[in-house]
């Protein structure tokens, strides 16, 4: 099967659409509470805080702090996440059919692209660890980004990639996801299996829900008329 030029690139979110880090997200974001002598956050509360700033991720786990504590809070975390990384201890795990749909896509001659709000250091640690970074053309991370919604991310990766906004699709599991996609003229597709729930992702502007990674390919074909 070709794929008809109007869609070139896709690109992904990491957290929560791409590896299942939300083990390891609560397991770190507890560490650093504890450090602060602070009540461990709600479960589903870091859930939601997923794909967000660090700093206003912190922030939202605690709307009665002030920015010196959230900033104190954001650094420990950074350091138990790096410590943990650093000592092989990070459980990311790719969601079931990721590589797959990964290497599906990346053969149809669609270019591949990342947009997480993880750090480069993060993001390439994960993609080298289950060998695919090779299948990415374009990686925009935290680092030196602007936190979604903001589409800047969206807009360096059609930069780099040579492509139009027309041409391109962002895949996520979270409302932040979505909002970034519309801000950025991409169309939007939202994935079940995430942390943010379907009727989130539609309400913030998904035109397409894909089920699983599996049928994630065929999901973007039939958005773009692929024959």
């Amino acid at each position: 099967m070709t794929a008809n030029l109007s869609l070139n690139l896709v690109v992904l979110d990491c957290d929560g659409t791409l590896a299942d880090s939300q083990g390891e997200i609560i397991s770190v974001m507890n560490a650093a509470f504890k450090d602060h002598k602070l009540a461990k956050p709600d479960p589903q509360a870091v859930r939601k805080s997923v794909g967000l700033e660090l700093e206003e991720a912190i922030s939202s786990l605690l709307p009665g702090g002030n920015e010196t504590l959230w900033n104190k809070v954001s650094e420990t975390y950074r350091t138990h996440s790096y410590a943990r990384r650093d000592a092989g201890k990070r459980g990311e795990p790719l969601f079931d059919g990721a590589k797959l749909a990964i290497e599906a896509m990346s053969s149809r001659g669609w270019q591949l692209g990342i947009a997480t709000m993880k750090s480069m250091r993060g993001l390439t640690h994960l993609l080298g660890e289950h060998n695919i970074g090779r299948h990415f053309s374009t990686l925009q991370t935290g680092d030196g980004n602007p936190g979604k919604p903001n589409p800047e991310m969206l807009f360096r990766a059609l930069a780099e990639t040579g492509t139009d906004a027309m041409s391109a699709v962002m895949v996520g599991d979270t409302s932040y996801d979505m909002q970034m996609a519309v801000n950025a003229g991409f169309r939007a597709v939202g994935v079940a299996w995430g942390y943010h729930e379907v009727q989130e992702l539609r309400d913030a502007g998904a035109i397409a829900i894909a089920d699983d990674f599996e049928t994630l390919p065929a999901v973007l074909e039939q958005l773009f008329g692929v024959t």
